[in-house]
């Protein structure tokens, strides 16, 4: 039975790789992408994200050892810019997103989470007097500024955010960068939640889709990470823009390790003084054997026993 606890470290691991109109296979206790242009092999237990674009084909095999590895594997659209379907991330712990839980389902407490999250991009402290709509409205002025900072920087023409989806090649170089580099960062934020145990489909300011906490935590790197590489990027004015954008968030990632941020980030948001009852993430047992049974009311700490 796999150990989980023998598997690198997330913040240890490379970000994403995004592959199209290839064939992925297992090799040995690794994977094979293999397209016209020849075979190349992709450690997996050090990869993070794979992301799965049009063309691609994957065996049975190769999204067993994916899974095994801990690797998240994503289906999704040409750039990365399209979500359809995610794989399995390799935690089989529950307590956090049984926290998670709670903290979104209590009025008092989801408010002190979204506080706690704007503070974080705001660095205001006294965040009590202002209502989420306030807060949004703060945010927006924060972004809209950013944004008018980054193209007075680079000379990059800024006329607002606009994307539209079904007319993609109609949106300017700037606004198709940032979304080819938000994809990025959704794919990444997404496997770290995924890895550490809580859900992406319970957001505290972003509701109603399954991605929405993917969304919350985003946010709090776009304008250190995705925003300067858009920007810088157009900037230069490289040939096929899409591919340039995502080997450049690829690098910021790596630059502003961002791997290693995400899930202490996370923890710290959701530490509102609740009750430390938790185990060490190392001393899990349903990480070490995923199949093991588990008692229908409580965990083997509360009840000592066997399920019934």
């Amino acid at each position: 039975m796999q150990d989980y606890r023998s598997l690198p470290k997330l913040r240890d691991s490379i970000s994403h790789l995004y592959v199209e109109h290839a064939r992925v296979d297992k090799e040995a206790q690794s994977i094979a992408l293999q397209d016209k242009d020849g075979i190349v092999s992709v450690p997996v237990s050090a990869l993070t994200l794979l992301m799965l674009g049009p063309g691609t084909t994957i065996t049975h095999q190769a999204v067993k050892v994916l899974a095994d590895s801990g690797c998240l594997t994503v289906w999704c659209g040409e750039g990365g810019i399209r979500y359809y379907a995610h794989g399995l991330g390799e935690t089989r712990k529950g307590y956090k997103l049984e926290r998670q839980a709670r903290l979104w389902a209590d009025e008092e407490k989801h408010m002190a989470v979204v506080r706690a999250m704007y503070f974080k991009r705001l660095g205001l402290r006294n965040l009590k007097p202002y209502n989420l709509e306030q807060l949004r409205g703060m945010e927006g002025a924060r972004v809209r500024d950013s944004y008018a900072q980054m193209s007075r920087e680079t000379g990059v023409p800024w006329k607002g955010r606009q994307y539209d989806r079904s007319a993609w090649n109609r949106g300017d170089e700037v606004n198709r960068a940032l979304s080819t580099a938000n994809s990025c960062l959704y794919g990444l934020c997404h496997a770290a939640i995924i890895s550490g145990g809580y859900s992406p489909g319970l957001g505290f300011i972003h509701s109603g889709k399954q991605l929405s906490f993917v969304y919350d935590i985003a946010d709090l790197y776009k304008m250190e990470v995705t925003v300067p590489v858009a920007f810088n990027t157009v900037k230069e004015g490289p040939e096929h823009l899409e591919r340039t954008i995502r080997k450049n968030c690829r690098d910021q990632f790596f630059r502003t390790k961002l791997l290693s941020r995400i899930l202490p980030d996370i923890d710290e948001l959701f530490n509102l003084g609740e009750r430390a009852d938790e185990l060490p993430l190392d001393d899990w047992p349903e990480d070490e054997d995923p199949a093991r049974p588990a008692p229908y009311w409580g965990s083997d700490r509360d009840s000592g026993g066997e399920p019934w």
